[in-house]
This record gives structure tokens, sequence and C-alpha cells, in this order.
């Protein structure tokens, strides 16, 4: 399996390729006032307008250092009506690719109150890494609050 590397408080993760649309260099954003913690805003792709959460924002309560090696990623976000939406998410030193097996990453054995979005880590010769479940960023709420605001503010 093909894996992006990036980091968070200089902890490393990865975000599985196959649910990735595109890659872009770090860009502007539009902010969305009373967003939830963790939205930044939305951005514009293409003509469609894309929530944009900032992983160091939600995981670490700090935003994402704007520099070279921090990227936008897209992703396909499965919705609860099947379709999948655009979600933009910033991470930092997104610039690493992984080709691991699934089976290499196991259970940390503190999964009790961790973040649903935090799955299994592996390790290499760098040390630990976690695989960032895409799917479970979001809460039932805030997935519905805001792709409801992207629909309106297209």
């Amino acid at each position: 399996m093909l894996f992006l590397g990036f980091s968070m408080g200089g902890d490393r993760y990865v975000l599985d390729v196959g649910q990735i649309e595109e890659v872009l260099p770090y860009i502007g954003v539009r902010t969305l006032p009373g967003a939830p913690s963790g939205v930044v805003g939305v951005i514009n792709y293409r003509g469609v307008s894309v929530p944009m959460i900032d992983l160091s924002l939600l995981a670490l309560g700090r935003p994402s250092s704007p520099v070279l090696s921090t990227r936008i990623v897209l992703i396909r976000y499965p919705a609860s009506d099947g379709e999948d939406h655009l979600l933009a998410l910033v991470a930092e030193q997104a610039t690493d690719m992984f080709d691991r097996d699934a089976s290499d990453f196991a259970p940390s054995g503190m999964e009790a109150g961790t973040p649903p979005y935090l799955g299994h880590i592996a390790t290499d010769d760098k040390g630990l890494v976690q695989w960032v479940r895409a799917e479970a960023l979001l809460s039932k709420e805030i997935r519905n609050t805001l792709f409801r605001q992207v629909a309106t503010s297209s």
C-alpha cells in the first residue's frame, strides 16, 4: 500500500494515497465565521468550494506552520449519502511517500480515549509512524455542518 507521510508536532503520520485526490502547495484560505474547531475555512479547487481542516490545529491546538513543506492534501471524504466529498487537509512536511503493507500497522495499546482518526502504528528505521484514518476526521455533526456550509457558499 502507498502512503503519504506528514508530521504533527514532530511525530510522523501517514494517509492512504488511495483516498487522496491531489496534493497542492499551501495557499490562502477563505475563513468560515463560526466554523467548528480545526476548520480553517474553504479553498477554491477548480471552481468548487472545498472545506479545509488544519490537522495540527485539530490534533494539537496550534496551526500548521506556513512553510514550503506544508501542503494541502485533497482527500475524497466518504459521506453518509454514499457520495464522496472533497475535503482539504493542511499537513506539515507532507513530502514523503511510504510503501508499506497494511498488516505492518498494529494497535498501539492506547486506543481508549484517543481521537477516532488516529489508527494503528508501524515502526521503521526512523521510529514510529501512525496511520491517520481520514474518514474518521470529522464527527457526524461537523461533517453535516461543513458540507452544508460549503454547499451554500458555492
